[in-house]
């Protein structure tokens, strides 16, 4: 098993020149839209369908209600990190998890855009397999990559506009430790060993993530840019707490060809 890191947004226009029929592409924004599709499946809805721009899930909404009822369709996402306003239109969720509750997504479609981690997704089209992936799903998407026999995979951190972030930085290192066999994510199932060759990029977050591990919440809440903007906005400020809880929703999120993600 190969492992490799995009660690940068920066590198994301290079994978349209790549050949990713033979990888598996899993696509990392802890805080939060990852972590936001995640719960949102988790929670009931029948998809999420991933957009680049906001014009792109205006219209898409507007196309679809012909076709189905209106209300089975929701608008999600940000800009600036809260919910977006465009147009004399209001979506109806923002980026925060904690509003995807079973009572407001169960059944629904959802269209999303966000800043980094909708363009993330969408730079992995033509790759074998593409996974959204969180800490809310660490262990079941290593399982899934385990039961794939993936050969080669892609690990895609979302980062915050064209920098690093260290959140996604420390989730592709510990799936990379759960890979390898010699770590436990949440310390409750222990990990069968798979032979792994890492990159440069790659081992670059596995040591980023064994350093931090034993106080993996303190270090983020304490460098990451991201969280440092959320704990700026009071009513997101629990966002972060629940981005990083480990393996409460066990299952994967696969974006399938069509550019849907549905849960598996």
């Amino acid at each position: 098993m190969k492992i490799e890191t995009i660690l940068t947004p920066a590198e994301l226009p290079a994978l349209a020149q790549r050949d990713l029929r033979a990888t598996a592409c899993v696509v990392f924004d802890v805080l939060r839209a990852t972590s936001t599709f995640v719960t949102a499946l988790h929670h009931g809805a029948k998809a999420i369908i991933p957009v680049s721009e906001i014009a792109e899930a205006l219209a898409f909404k507007k196309a679809e209600s012909g076709k189905r009822k209106a209300e089975t369709i929701l608008l999600g996402g940000e800009r600036n990190g809260v919910r977006i306003s465009a147009n004399g239109i209001d979506f109806d969720l923002g980026n925060s998890p904690r509003e995807y509750t079973p009572e407001k997504v169960r059944g629904k479609t959802i269209v999303s855009t966000t800043t980094n981690g909708t363009r993330a997704l969408r730079a992995c089209v033509g790759a074998k397999t593409i996974l959204a992936a969180a800490f809310l799903n660490l262990n079941a998407t290593a399982e899934f990559l385990r039961r794939e026999n993936s050969e080669n995979i892609l690990l895609v951190c979302a980062g915050t506009r064209e920098n690093e972030a260290l959140e996604d930085v420390l989730a592709a290192g510990a799936l990379c430790e759960l890979l390898a066999g010699s770590s436990r994510c949440d310390d409750r199932t222990a990990q069968r060993a798979v032979p792994t060759q890492f990159s440069d990029s790659a081992e670059i977050a596995r040591r980023a993530y064994l350093q931090a591990k034993s106080d993996l919440a303190g270090e983020i809440l304490r460098h990451s840019e991201n969280a440092q903007r959320l704990l700026a906005i009071p009513e997101l400020r629990d966002d972060i707490p629940f981005c990083l809880q480990h393996d409460t929703h066990p299952l994967i999120a696969k974006m399938e060809t069509d550019g849907v993600i549905r849960r598996q």
